[in-house]
């Protein structure tokens, strides 16, 4: 009777222990090229630890890169100094990542956008398509001439993810739906170029189009107000980007890289931690679109309808929105 006690009273204290060591993490983010301020994804991962930070009294401490040799120098020194859990934004942190999740294998690192098979590495990925063709078909449906456009930022697989959904959603708005891409560059500088942006949105305005949607990070902030200067619509990404030129951005993606930053820490605070691989889409609240009071004029009821019947349709599995992840031949 007395062994039972004493193992009761270990088994107590040990899962006290760990409750106390889970509640003194000390959470880290290394974001990716264009920082913490590109009103898009960077800050969306910012907002989401602000959050846990504010909610639970737990700092966060941050590192904006300023060039792809830092990403392996600040995650090692987050992690030599104890930080836990890691999170790097974007899928150019991969090599880095597993490089230092091999140096620290009892540090917790996460990582977006990108899968590192490591048993320390949370891999949290999104079905960006999905959301990408539900502001396809608003884009379609408010278009008066039929063309829409897209711009991208860097040129890779995960961008063109984003461009292949919103082609489809415009397609199934309207069979002959025309729809102009662009992509900004092809190294990590194509996050952070407002004025290249502008002008890609702005020959696409000139083709047409009246409505532009952009998956380019810092560089889409040129392309919404190219969208404001034409008095044409434009469509942002990642953060609910509506409230920066009200009236004039028809809704915005949203990728919840937030909620993913947030959960992240909270797991890691409860001791609940899990690596692996986490895929984000409708379904699971990962990405979605926006609807508040700087677009609701622009959204008509019509339009509000058909996306609630797609998404109900994509949740369900009725409708299979393409990945180019998966199969690079876009078929719409």
């Amino acid at each position: 009777m007395l062994t039972r006690t004493i193992i009761a009273i270990t088994a107590t204290a040990l899962m006290a222990g760990a409750a106390i060591a889970a509640d003194k993490i000390k959470p880290a983010v290394v974001y990716d090229l264009g920082g913490k301020n590109d009103k898009s994804f960077n800050q969306g991962v910012f907002d989401g630890a602000t959050k846990f930070q504010k909610e639970t009294g737990i700092k966060f401490r941050d590192f904006e890169i300023q060039n792809d040799s830092q990403r392996e120098q600040a995650l090692r020194n987050f992690a030599s100094k104890g930080f836990s859990p890691i999170l790097a934004v974007g899928f150019s942190q991969a090599q880095a990542v597993a490089k230092i999740a091999d140096e620290f294998p009892k540090t917790q690192f996460g990582i977006i956008d990108m899968v590192v098979d490591k048993p320390n590495v949370a891999s949290i990925v999104f079905k960006e398509h999905e959301g990408s063709f539900l502001v396809g078909m608003l884009a379609e449906m408010a278009a008066k001439s039929g063309k829409v456009g897209f711009v991208g930022g860097m040129d890779i697989p995960l961008i063109r993810r984003f461009a292949c959904g919103y082609v489809g959603g415009a397609k199934a708005a309207n069979p002959k739906a025309e729809v102009f891409q662009n992509m900004t560059g092809t190294t990590g500088a194509a996050w952070n170029d407002p004025v290249k942006g502008g002008e890609l949105a702005k020959a696409q305005f000139a083709q047409g189009a009246d409505v532009v949607y952009h998956a380019a990070g810092g560089t889409g902030v040129g392309v919404l107000q190219a969208a404001a200067d034409a008095k044409k619509l434009g469509i942002g990404v990642d953060s609910n980007q509506n409230g920066m030129h009200p009236g004039s951005v028809l809704t915005s993606m949203l990728k919840r890289v937030d909620v993913a930053a947030y959960t992240l820490f909270d797991a890691a605070k409860n001791g609940k931690f899990k690596a692996g691989v986490q895929a984000l889409g409708l379904a699971e609240g990962g990405v979605g679109w926006a609807l508040d009071k700087n677009n609701k004029a622009l959204i008509t009821s019509e339009m509000q309808k058909a996306v609630d019947t797609a998404t109900a349709d994509i949740k369900s599995g009725k409708i299979v929105v393409h990945d180019y992840m998966s199969d690079s031949k876009c078929p719409y």
